[in-house]
């Protein structure tokens, strides 16, 4: 482990080798320790566990088990550091910066680092809880460029077996401490990430945008030997070409012109893989006028010239 990371976990009140808290009630918890290689991934998981509070319980339960900076959960506290909290029984409360929510099951809590929030279950009801703590550079990026956000942390997500599958996963290795089980750990952070954000989108996306997206597919794959021609796609679909290209990119993250040429390039890998035939007809045969801007394409997408994908894919 390296200096830095040594420090900042003695800081913590988290030991250098991280500790595992006794199982005194029905929880798994665990602190964990990263080295310098772990933190040159850019991102690190600090924490995880599951714990069920039950009715009429203090909490956080044996509190002084709990590094000094997590202790203040249920009256507010600032973390150096990421966290995911997932409810899927009981009730409680989530407030950060001046917002307050509900929370019941379901309910997917996103904490940031360097600002107050607190939450809690209610006394009445308890809850059962699933956390994993992060850090990283990764992050920190997914912040500053927005993809996470201070306006959203707080998501509802239902009750999904996926989730809990990746929170198990999680903690599987962290019981096992297997080579680069911090990486895998990490793996699984980015995919409860993507879980959120992609509920997030579907909530916020009326079906009438996803078939408008989804008929645009249909019609690129259908005429994917033709000539790119997005206004004739919106034509069939009813819509303004600015219009489909603007509900395209929410709903896909690409323009409909940045997608068919993706889908266009696909398909010209696989006719390359599997057919001996000119550059210049493969290029012809999917609409692209100009065999050379074509080969630019492909390179550009695959990182390998047309000319080499064949020798690229078998290695010949």
């Amino acid at each position: 482990m390296g200096k830095k990371s040594k420090k900042r976990l003695e800081e913590s009140g988290v030991s250098a080798a991280g500790f595992s808290l006794p199982h005194a009630w029905d929880s798994f918890l665990h602190y964990l320790p990263y080295s310098e290689e772990d933190e040159r991934l850019g991102m690190v998981c600090t924490t995880a566990g599951d714990t069920k509070i039950a009715p009429h319980t203090a909490y956080p339960p044996r509190k002084n088990d709990h590094p000094a900076v997590f202790r203040s959960v249920a009256e507010g506290r600032v973390l150096p550091e990421f966290q995911m909290v997932y409810i899927t029984e009981g009730r409680g409360v989530f407030k950060s910066e001046g917002k307050t929510w509900a929370v019941e099951p379901g309910s997917m809590m996103l904490v940031l680092p360097g600002i107050k929030h607190l939450y809690k279950p209610d006394f009445e009801t308890g809850w059962h809880e699933y956390w994993v703590g992060f850090n990283g550079g990764y992050f920190t990026r997914l912040l500053e460029r927005g993809i996470l956000s201070r306006e959203k942390v707080f998501f509802n997500t239902g009750l999904h077996d996926n989730i809990l599958a990746i929170f198990n996963q999680i903690f599987d290795e962290i019981r096992a401490q297997r080579p680069l089980y911090q990486f895998k750990a990490c793996a699984g952070i980015l995919s409860l990430v993507s879980e959120i954000l992609a509920h997030d989108r579907r909530r916020d996306q009326p079906g009438y945008y996803q078939k408008i997206a989804d008929k645009a597919k249909y019609f690129m794959e259908k005429n994917i030997f033709g000539a790119i021609n997005i206004t004739a796609i919106s034509d069939q679909i009813g819509v303004s070409a600015s219009r489909l290209n603007e509900i395209f990119k929410t709903h896909t993250g690409m323009t409909p012109y940045q997608y068919y040429i993706h889908i266009k390039i696909n398909k010209a890998s696989i006719i390359l893989e599997e057919e001996d035939i000119p550059i210049q007809t493969v290029a012809l045969q999917l609409g692209f006028d100009d065999p050379y801007y074509f080969s630019r394409l492909f390179k550009n997408k695959t990182g390998v010239a047309p000319s080499k994908w064949r020798k690229f894919v078998y290695r010949e």
